[in-house]
């Protein structure tokens, strides 16, 4: 080695201990990002799929790619139902899906969006989650059942039909035989009402309906039911229903390599949930009352109502159903958390918030709502 390179190395040494012993932080060699494989429980047509495509590339935006999230759909490493199980287990560092669908590891998971909510909707169910005591139970019921995950609910949805059905449901006995999908406590609110449910994920709900396994189904807004064919095997919907009036999604990470992170990155990963939650709520907005119009207009659906009589037993049978569930562990103290919660917070909404209908009939004129039943 020359003289003169000998002299470049040695001044090149003491320039980064001179810059370190000043505060300069010294040069070192940059990791690798951190890589992260999530899995949705939707397929890759679907808005849902969308929404979790939308938060990892918050996350990878937001990190300037110092943690990248790389999203597959349902089915491509485990099947819907066995995200929450995978995540936990490490198979994949993360996922995005709904609470519901681990109700078979605890039915109190259903609490969190299925059903009636005490008049709550699902970004009010939320404000519970996050200021009324929700995230704590969820914590400890996760930990209860072995699950290593970190739960962050979010995306509050809009209230979802009734359903899809080969013809108009006028009152509560036409549930009696229908052979009807549906998810986690619900399926004890339309058994309870006659009919013979089948829990599927998304994907499988369509070409079940086709062979005749399915009467009817629902699944949860006009955009994801036009995405997966719903009006390919059925030309009737049945709008606002109890059984699913304040769900929200949900995303996981593996607890044991989110708890591995820099703190820089589980903030990120934590302000990323509220705006890809925000986010979600404009699109949906948007793309669901696109597809409202295009379902009747090219698919050639009819809307219509459900009857108040269909609503009250949903109410009647779904507090049957949790009365039989108040043994199983946090069921009691979700739902006395829940009420609590609710009682002052609905009851401030319908006194503050005015009705639109007026201003819309104002502005747009006395257009007929969806069909009566």
């Amino acid at each position: 080695m020359s003289n003169q390179r000998r002299k470049f190395l040695k001044g090149a040494v003491a320039a980064t201990t001179g810059a370190a012993a000043l505060g300069f932080p010294a040069i070192v060699k940059a990791q690798g990002p951190i890589s992260m494989r999530f899995q949705s429980t939707w397929p890759s047509k679907d808005i849902f799929h969308e929404y979790a495509q939308d938060y990892a590339k918050l996350v990878n935006d937001m990190t300037g790619g110092d943690l990248k999230i790389e999203v597959l759909p349902a089915g491509a490493v485990v099947p819907a139902f066995g995200l929450m199980e995978a995540v936990s287990k490490g198979t994949l560092d993360g996922g995005h899906g709904v609470l519901v669908y681990s109700y078979g590891k605890s039915n109190a998971l259903a609490l969190w969006g299925s059903g009636p909510a005490y008049g709550m909707d699902a970004n009010m169910l939320l404000a519970w989650h996050h200021h009324g005591g929700g995230k704590e139970l969820l914590e400890k019921l996760y930990s209860s059942i072995g699950g290593n995950v970190v739960s962050f609910p979010y995306a509050p949805l809009y209230t979802q039909p009734l359903g899809w059905f080969k013809k108009v449901m006028t009152k509560p006995e036409d549930f009696k035989g229908l052979k009807y999908r549906t998810v986690g406590i619900s399926i004890d609110v339309f058994t309870a009402m006659g009919a013979a449910v089948n829990a599927l994920p998304g994907g499988e709900i369509v070409p079940a309906i086709d062979r005749g396994l399915l009467d009817a189904a629902e699944f949860n807004n006009t955009s994801s039911d036009r995405a997966l064919g719903f009006a390919d095997v059925s030309k009737i919907c049945m709008l606002q229903s109890y059984h699913q009036n304040a769900e929200q999604l949900e995303i996981t990470f593996n607890k044991t390599k989110y708890d591995a992170l820099p703190a820089k990155l589980k903030a990120i990963i934590a302000n990323a949930v509220d705006a890809a939650s925000a986010q979600m709520m404009w699109k949906a907005i948007d793309r669901n009352s696109q597809d409202y119009i295009t379902l009747q207009t090219t698919d050639k659906v009819r809307f219509y109502r459900t009857p108040a009589s269909i609503l009250q037993a949903q109410l009647k049978a779904y507090d049957g159903a949790l009365e039989k569930k108040m043994s199983t562990p946090f069921v009691k103290e979700i739902t006395e958390s829940q009420r609590k919660f609710a009682e002052r917070a609905v009851k401030w909404e319908q006194d503050v918030v005015v009705n639109r209908t007026m201003a819309y009939n104002h502005y747009f004129g006395n257009k007929a709502p969806a069909k009566k039943a």
